[in-house]
């Protein structure tokens, strides 16, 4: 059967980084290993338009992937498919799984989007194909039509899928429990994807050839529930792959594909801080710590220690990030984060003295905050000092706690999915007496206040990186310490492409 996997066109107004769609990846390898002719169309990196390539595939199936900036984008490629081809098209990832604000049902009654998958995506995603696989062996004229015919029932029992039946009605299966075994899965199919194409994972400050840039997960899933995370949509049970059958994927990447750094994109790799010191020590006892590495999306900071973090440093651990998020320590109790000040200046430290390198995550516009609670959280990321601090202004996401504080006491400035994404250093609500004006102020004030002092501007330029990187680096400061009108242009040229 022929599969078609998208990652719709995501364009930032600011330098980001383009790397391969992990999900996608793993949806293509089980796919693959199922027996499947299988083809991945990233939207950022095709040249070819998509109505053109549906044209020449003509895909059995078509599976789109949509964060929440990314799907209106999708609902546009699900269209561009149906005007030259019939064929089931599902849409899956973090914004359609958002059940509580019924953005399932959102997605599926549009009229060219067939399935929504919920959740993790694999076992359901082959399941998908293996009813449409039967349901083509059995039908002399085959059609999405007849696929969907609520009277043939087709769908009634596979879990995790919202659908719409051919007479227009929504249906919402139970969900599918999280995956238990991860390393069952395949490894990622990095070969379905155009690798010459795409960034490293830290652009702005490694200068790495994106072909031998990759990332890798080791565990799914986190126990916390932060207020502010959109990830607190997903599986709350975590879950790890052994130490022995991540190291044979990572000996895959460095040996066979000659992968030059590696991103660790956990959202809690050191639950299970035995794992990971197992992992260490596999990676040091196997000659593969040469190759420089990243915790991507940052670890927990109070389960950050010396023994922990000089190992890690040894099997090649360059660069760790932490959620910091604010520096108040009455802000930091009301988002659920679970930790302490104290904890974190302690992770930071442990870092330093193992020599890694260090991001700090920040949020300016929490609930609650002031001017002064935002300014305790610029004191903070200046006295913790991290290699990169990243401030970013509070966003709202569907699903999360603080989207409900914001409906119920503040007021939305978001009027369009897509403004998530489009706006440029914009304030995404206002609550209380915490106005936009006073949010945007805030952040350019963080940015200036920490990187324009002389110990950041000494280090960075001392890195060769940095000068490799020169131009980037510029256009990001000056969008960053510059305020700047939203580029209104933007959407609108993307939508045009999107139907070009």
């Amino acid at each position: 059967m022929r599969v078609l996997l998208i990652n719709p066109r995501f364009r930032l107004p600011i330098d980001t980084r383009t790397s391969p769609h992990l999900g996608l990846a793993y949806l293509g390898a089980v796919s693959e290993r199922r027996g499947d002719e299988v083809r991945v169309f990233d939207a950022d990196v095709e040249d070819q338009p998509l109505d053109e390539f549906v044209r020449e595939y003509r895909p059995h199936v078509v599976g789109i992937t949509a964060n929440t900036p990314q799907v209106k984008q999708a609902w546009r490629h699900a269209a561009q498919i149906k005007a030259v081809h019939d064929v089931p098209i599902v849409i899956g990832g973090p914004h359609p799984s958002v059940v509580s604000e019924n953005l399932d049902f959102e997605s599926a009654q549009n009229p060219n989007v067939d399935i929504v998958v919920r959740g993790e995506g694999e076992e359901t995603w082959i399941e998908i194909c293996e009813r449409i696989e039967d349901f083509m062996r059995d039908q002399e004229d085959y059609s999405t039509k007849a696929l969907m015919d609520p009277a043939k029932g087709v769908w009634d029992d596979v879990l995790g899928i919202t659908y719409k039946t051919s007479d227009g009605e929504l249906h919402r299966n139970l969900d599918r429990p999280a995956i238990a075994d991860l390393d069952s899965l395949p490894w990622p199919a990095y070969h379905l994807f155009k690798m010459e194409r795409y960034t490293n994972l830290q652009p702005a400050t490694d200068a790495v050839d994106g072909s031998k840039s990759f990332s890798i997960l080791t565990s799914r899933g986190c126990p916390y529930r932060c207020t502010f995370c959109s990830q607190s949509i997903m599986p709350i049970k975590w879950r790890s792959r052994t130490a022995e059958n991540v190291l044979e994927e990572w000996r895959h990447l460095v040996v066979d594909l000659g992968a030059e750094e590696i991103g660790v994109l956990d959202d809690s790799a050191n639950i299970r801080k035995k794992r990971l010191h197992e992992l260490a020590d596999l990676l040091i006892a196997n000659n593969l710590n040469h190759v420089p590495w990243i915790f991507v999306n940052g670890i927990r900071a109070n389960l950050a220690d010396y023994e922990l973090m000089s190992k890690l440093k040894q099997a090649g651990l360059r660069r760790t990030a932490f959620g910091v998020e604010t520096g108040n320590p009455e802000i930091l109790r009301s988002i659920d984060k679970n930790i302490d000040l104290d904890t974190i200046r302690r992770a930071f430290k442990v870092c330093k003295e193992v020599g890694l390198e260090t991001i700090g995550f920040f949020i300016i516009g929490l609930p609650g905050e002031t001017r002064e609670t935002m300014q305790d959280t610029i004191n903070f990321a200046i006295e913790l000092d991290p290699f990169i601090a990243n401030f970013s202004m509070m966003t709202p996401y569907p699903g999360t706690k603080v989207y409900e504080q914001v409906k119920r006491h503040g007021r939305l400035l978001i009027q369009d999915w897509e403004d998530y994404v489009f706006f440029e250093q914009k304030a995404r609500y206002e609550m209380g007496e915490m106005t936009a004006e006073l949010v945007e102020e805030m952040y350019r004030r963080a940015y200036r206040q920490f990187y324009l002092r002389p110990s950041p501007v000494i280090r960075r330029i001392k890195t060769k990186d940095f000068w490799l990187n020169l131009p980037r680096n510029l256009r990001i400061a000056a969008r960053t310490f510059i305020p700047k009108a939203e580029k209104t242009g933007l959407r609108k040229k993307i939508e045009a492409e999107a139907l070009s």
